[in-house]
C-alpha cells in the first residue's frame, strides 16, 4: 500500500503552508515566536515517499532551514535524520499524532498534534515538550495554506 492510500489525512497536507510557531513556558509566557513556511511533498521518483522542507523567519532575521525525508512503514511515516527520530500516524479523519525526539537531547520528546481543517485550507499543530517525561513547555503553530 502506497503512503497516500495508507495515510489520507496525511495527503491533504500536500503543498505550501505559512505560518507562526509560537513557544509557551508552563504558565503562557511567550518564550519565543516566529513565522514559517512549510512544504509537504510525496515525491513520486525519490527514495523518500514523503519529504517535508521547514524554514522559519524570526524578526531579528534568524533563518533556518530543514529537511525531514520519511519513510511509510507500518500504516506510518517514520523520520530517521541528522536532527530528529519519530514517527507519525493518524488517529481520525483530521488529526495526526507526530511523536519525535531530537539527537542531540536524548532526555527530551515531543508529542505534536496537527489537525487540519474539513476544506483542507488551514490546520492547528500544539508540540508538548517532554524532559525527563515531565512537560515543561508547549508550542503553538496556525498555518494556512499558500494559495
Amino acid at each position: 500500500m502506497s503512503i497516500r492510500e495508507g495515510m489520507p489525512v496525511l495527503t491533504r497536507h500536500e503543498g505550501d503552508w505559512v505560518g507562526t510557531y509560537t513557544l509557551v513556558d508552563l504558565e503562557g509566557n511567550i518564550l519565543d515566536k516566529h513565522k514559517s513556511h512549510l512544504t509537504c511533498q510525496f515525491p513520486e521518483t525519490d527514495d523518500y515517499p514523503y519529504y517535508q522542507i521547514n524554514r522559519y523567519q524570526w524578526a531579528d532575521g534568524k533563518y533556518e532551514e530543514h529537511q525531514f525525508p520519511g519513510i511509510y512503514r507500518d500504516n506510518k511515516l517514520w523520520f530517521d535524520t541528522e536532527r530528529i527520530e519519530g514517527h507519525a500516524w493518524e488517529v481520525d479523519d483530521s488529526t495526526i499524532i507526530l511523536w519525535f525526539g531530537y539527537k542531540t537531547m536524548p532526555d527530551m520528546h515531543l508529542y505534536e498534534m496537527i489537525q487540519i481543517s474539513p476544506c483542507n485550507n488551514y490546520r492547528a499543530r500544539t508540540w508538548q515538550w517532554f524532559k525527563n517525561n515531565q512537560i515543561f513547555r508547549r508550542t503553538l503553530i496556525q498555518e494556512e495554506r499558500m494559495k
